[in-house]
């Protein structure tokens, strides 16, 4: 529960913001925005040493709509990796291309400068030709887009464990100035057996900010894009903080907050219409978990909570006062999300960044190993 100078959650519900019009001056704190980027100095020695070829590239991993990530060892240093090489030339226009590589290489420098546990870490960056790399910590497990479909969906216990430590792991960065963007199950990895949990792709969303050419949607997947960032307005850290919430709702329930088969009917929903309790779908779920959900996924950032600590400290009262017991599994025959919903990266059997960890579990429909 929220403690200290700032409102938390139980007190915030008391008075809170369905009373307030929107002329109305918010009395919440704003998450502070990074300083704007024309103002960063631009290193003249790169923080980001070596090259490309510092990198033996092994066998793919993983493979999205602007990259493919290989497996590889760091030459100077024998550890292995996972390199992102990323197609810009393929997806910007030439009159484009010259900016999105600077910007991508201020993200990298910006990401590689977190330091959390649960935020995956970046060795290195760099320009390859007219494209871009990007050498990331190694991690085993399997992305969270496996587990947001009825019949394999995780504990709610667990579901809210990791939900709190994401939000401590966004407020670390926001406090660092660096903000996602790009918040969504393929974007998380976990390890069930160990424990780990990490957040992925920190800047990898901003490379194509601002494009004008840029093919398809700029920013993150639109399922779990804020209304402000549909709206193409400057995000700070509750944008994340929404998307966030958006992830939970789907691990919880198989769904999603907002659903059409309509692009443009989709993104008139994130920007006008409430969403939906999440107890329609899984009505066994406590209410103070509903109603967290609800303020993270509150229209105007100003109605959200104003930092990823307190959604955190909330989400623990949860577990605290009302997670005793394990509620009831929804109906597995729930209809699935739209594609352009979906977060699979692989097939099942390959899915995330790497592949599972040899003493994790299978999953009761995938088949063994061949030997």
């Amino acid at each position: 529960m929220a403690s200290g100078g700032k409102p938390g959650f139980w007190q915030r519900l008391i008075g809170r913001a369905a009373d307030a019009s929107p002329s109305e001056p918010s009395t919440l704190p704003a998450m502070q925005a990074p300083p704007p980027e024309a103002d960063a100095p631009e290193p003249r020695t790169g923080t980001l040493p070596s090259g490309l070829h510092d990198f033996e590239l092994g066998a793919e991993i993983g493979r999205g709509a602007m990259a493919i990530v290989y497996k590889a060892t760091q030459r100077s240093t024998g550890r292995q990796v996972a390199v992102k090489r990323l197609a810009l030339s393929r997806e910007f226009s030439a009159e484009d291309l010259a900016d999105v590589r600077e910007r991508f290489m201020r993200e990298a420098r910006a990401a590689r400068a977190l330091e959390h546990p649960d935020i995956l870490q970046v060795v290195d960056a760099g320009q390859d030709g007219r494209d871009a790399w990007i050498a990331l910590e190694y991690v085993l497990g399997r992305d969270l887009s496996l587990f947001t479909r009825a019949g394999q969906l995780l504990p709610v216990r667990e579901v809210v464990q990791l939900g709190a430590r994401l939000a401590r792991a966004l407020h670390y960065a926001h406090s660092q100035g660096v903000i996602h963007r790009d918040i969504k199950p393929a974007n998380v990895m976990l390890d069930r057996v160990n424990g780990s949990l990490k957040l992925m792709d920190f800047g990898i969303a901003r490379v194509g900010d601002g494009s004008r050419t840029r093919t398809g949607l700029v920013l993150g997947t639109p399922s779990f894009m804020s209304p402000e960032q549909l709206a193409g307005l400057t995000v700070d850290g509750r944008s994340d903080l929404y998307s966030l919430a958006v992830l939970l709702y789907q691990l919880l329930t198989g769904t999603l907050p907002h659903q059409s088969d309509s692009m443009a009917r989709l993104m008139q929903q994130i920007a006008t219409e409430p969403a939906a309790d999440v107890r329609i779908h899984r009505p066994e779920l406590p209410e103070s978990l509903a109603l967290v959900l609800a303020v993270a996924l509150e229209k105007r950032p100003e109605l959200r909570y104003p930092s990823g600590e307190q959604m955190a400290r909330d989400l623990d009262a949860v577990l605290v006062m009302d997670l005793q017991a394990e509620p009831a599994a929804p109906d597995a025959t729930m209809p699935q999300d739209p594609a352009f919903a979906q977060t699979l990266r692989l097939t099942p059997e390959e899915a995330g960044q790497n592949r599972r960890s040899p003493a994790e579990p299978r999953e009761p429909h995938e088949p063994p190993p061949a030997s």
